[in-house]
Parts: C-alpha cells; structure tokens; sequence
C-alpha cells in the first residue's frame, strides 16, 4: 500500500518536474543558456604608465604612494619597474635613508594616507635607529586595485651596461626577476637580455612586454642598433626624466629621428616589423623637486579588458598611442583604401596640428632589390592638416606612415624646452 502511494505520488508531479528541467539550460542549473550568451564588453582606452621607479630601488617614495598618485590621477593601471629587482620578500630601509633620498615628510604622508596600522616600523627616531618596512606588490596592491578602474602589473627594468654605456630595457608582467646578463656589444647586450624575456614569457605561458628604454640616455643606442635587434617590437619614443637627451645634440639625432631612421632600415633592409612607439614617466622624484616626476607621458590602450594580458595583447597588435597631454578619441587605418585617420578630443581652447609622417622606398621588388631610403626620405612630413579629424591617403610608395599630434598647449609639467602636449601614433600602411 505505501509503494502504491509513493508510486501515485511520483506520477503527480512528474508533469511539474518536467517543466521545470525544460526550464533550465543544458548543464545543471549554473550553466549559462547556449543562446544567451553576454554581450561583449566595448571597445575602449586604457591609459597607463610602463616605468615607474619606487623605494625598491632609486625612485623617492613608498611604493604604495606612487601607485596612490596615478590612481588619483585616473590612470588605469601602473608598472612598477625598478632597476633588477622585484618588489616581493621581506625587506627594511632605514628612515634616514628616505629621508636622504626624499624628505622628512615622506613618512608623515605615508601614514596620513594608509594609516599607522598599515606602516610598519621598527627601532626608534630618536638614535637613528628608525626603519620603515617596504611593502611587496602582491601585499598593497589590494588596497589600491579595482576591477574596471584600475589594476597594478609587476614589471622590471633589466639594467645592463656594455661598452661602458648603459642598456636598460623594461619587462612589463614578468613573474621571476630576469638578471642582467650582458653582452660585447650594446647590440649583443639587447640580443641576450631581450631572449631572456622571451624565453620567461613562453615558459610561463604569461604575456609579458619588453621594450627598449630612453636610447639616448648616455648616448648607448643607435638607431642601428634598434634595427638589427629585430625581436624587439617596442622602445620609448618619449620619456618625461630630463636627462635622456630627448632631442640629441649637435652630434647624435634625436630619438624621433631614430624611430624613423630605425624603422627604414627594418623595413627596406631586413625585411622585419617595424617599431612600435611607448611614452612613459620614468618617474623618481614624487614630493616636487626638479627631476622625471609622474604624469609626463603615457600609452592609451585600446583593450576590451583591463587585464594584463588583455592590455599587452592590444599592445603588441598595435592598437595603442602614445601621448604627453593630447587625448585621441579615435585611430583608424583602412588597409582597403589605406586612410589613416585621426578624431582628436577637444581640449579647451587648444588648436591641433597634425603632421603626418613616412618614409618613401628607396627601391621596388623584394627586400633583397630595396636600398635604404635617402636621408630627405626618411621620416619625411608628407602632409599636415588643422582641426579635429585629421586623415592621410597612402599613395603607395611609402615604406609606412605615422601621425604625431601638437596641441598648441604647453606641456603641464615639460621636460624640455617649450615642451608642447603631443599624441604618437604608431606605423601602419607596411608590409613584409
């Protein structure tokens, strides 16, 4: 009789079940419907700096500060890249050091901003003894990172000298520290430092961005250089720290110029990709003195995501600028009807100039029938435009074709002379 029950029982509300499982999508309860899947998220731009330098190594202040700065300043996310170190492990600096370095101020803002809780001490102020611990990336970025706002990446600039110059070049996302190993050359030196990278990116199965810093920063890299090292994709066209020879000297181009004498050689020569243009800060200096304050240059990245990997991906595709103060809404090249066009964002009352800038083939056929493009066709103004939508027309005897935008406002914190706020686009129109 109880069977008989259960049995009625069961049959009552089979129908009712069967609603309710036709209800649900393939995969229990949890799994999305296979034809409601979520729309994409947009397209938009990230704005970020790749060298930052802190206490770690020679910057003037806490990591956390820094980091602080560029959130407060609606950057997106922030490479701490200190010279052949990893801020990770358990590590004191002296209170006298900092204030050497920095100021006595700098402890007071430290613990103004993340409270006495946060800021470890030991020993004591009054013999001298004082030291302040320096907190590791993976402990202090969770009070600072949010999902869609803003995000930390570990990076780190490999210093090396060769020839008795010095070669630095940043590793943006790397996981393990990457110890200078040098080389003969200043070539040789990039060669082996840059495999490094490499060889960590595909053994972590992590992205990972290395690029070439300030290379007229002692005068040690040659455009030549920056050519034949041909695995490099990316270097610094502009860094905000006053002492990279920005603009050369009477004897050594500028590092515009070397972009373009570089991406000739690449192109018409060695049959290789062009370089891709970052602006950075190189910051040091955070409590007002003269030196590579923040906030000088950026890269804007065009990314669904604020990830790591999705940022570095957009990177290495190209799809970012670099910028000292002028802001693009939009950058579009048109492989069919070869445009490259430009939508500016107003900016008070700035007025824009935007020249467009190529290199001519030095020669048809293959790569072996080219020869190098003459000096006047190198990096050559080929057309300048006004106003806030500015475009260029390939005529087909370029080698490539890129955009740099003058705002008619001073730079607000210059590291040169009549320094103008500027944007970089990066080479298109190529191929190989």
């Amino acid at each position: 009789m109880r069977n008989r029950s259960l049995m009625l029982i069961a049959l009552a509300i089979l129908p009712v079940l069967g609603v309710l499982t036709s209800a649900l999508p393939a995969g229990g309860p949890d799994a999305p419907s296979p034809d409601s899947g979520a729309a994409p998220a947009p397209l938009r731009w990230w704005k970020g700096n790749l060298h930052t330098h802190s206490l770690w190594s020679d910057g003037n202040d806490f990591p956390e500060m820094i980091a602080a700065w560029y959130l407060d300043h609606d950057y997106n996310f922030l490479a701490l890249s200190d010279h052949n170190v990893l801020s990770e492990g358990i590590r004191w600096m002296p209170l006298t050091d900092i204030v050497r370095r920095a100021n006595a101020e700098a402890l007071v803002k430290y613990r103004r901003r993340f409270g006495t809780e946060w800021v470890e001490t030991r020993g004591s102020q009054a013999d001298e003894s004082l030291e302040v611990r320096l907190k590791p990336l993976d402990e202090f970025r969770c009070l600072l990172e949010t999902a869609g706002k803003f995000i930390m990446i570990q990076g780190e600039e490999i210093s090396d000298r060769a020839e008795g110059k010095p070669v630095h070049m940043n590793a943006t996302n790397v996981q393990e520290l990457i110890r200078p190993v040098g080389g003969d050359t200043v070539r040789q030196t990039m060669q082996n430092n840059l495999r490094l990278v490499l060889e960590q990116e595909k053994a972590t199965g992590r992205q990972i961005l290395p690029h070439l810093n300030h290379p007229n920063f002692g005068y040690a890299v040659t455009a030549e250089d920056l050519a034949h090292v041909i695995q490099e994709h990316f270097f610094e066209v502009y860094n905000g720290h006053p002492g990279v020879n920005q603009l050369g000297d009477d004897n050594h181009i500028s590092i515009e110029r070397m972009w373009d004498v570089a991406n000739a050689i690449r192109l018409s020569q060695l049959d290789a990709e062009p370089l891709l243009g970052i602006a950075t800060d190189d910051s040091h200096e955070y409590h007002g003195r003269p030196g590579s304050r923040p906030g000088r240059g950026w890269v804007m990245v065009r990314s669904r995501y604020l990830t790591p990997e999705h940022l570095i991906r957009a990177m290495k595709a190209g799809d970012f600028y670099a910028s000292s103060g002028v802001v693009l809404k939009d950058v579009r090249f048109d492989p069919s009807s070869k445009v490259l066009a430009l939508e500016i964002q107003p900016g008070g009352e700035a007025t824009y100039t935007t020249e467009f800038i190529a290199t001519v083939d030095g020669g048809a056929g293959g790569t072996a029938d080219r020869v190098l493009p003459t000096a006047a066709s190198i990096g050559k103004v080929v057309h300048v435009a006004q106003g806030l939508t500015p475009s260029y027309r390939l005529t087909g005897n370029e080698l490539y074709v890129r955009a740099v935008v003058t705002s008619s406002l001073d730079h607000v914190d210059p590291s040169l002379k009549n320094q103008k706020q500027q944007a970089w686009t990066q080479p298109v129109g190529w191929s190989n």
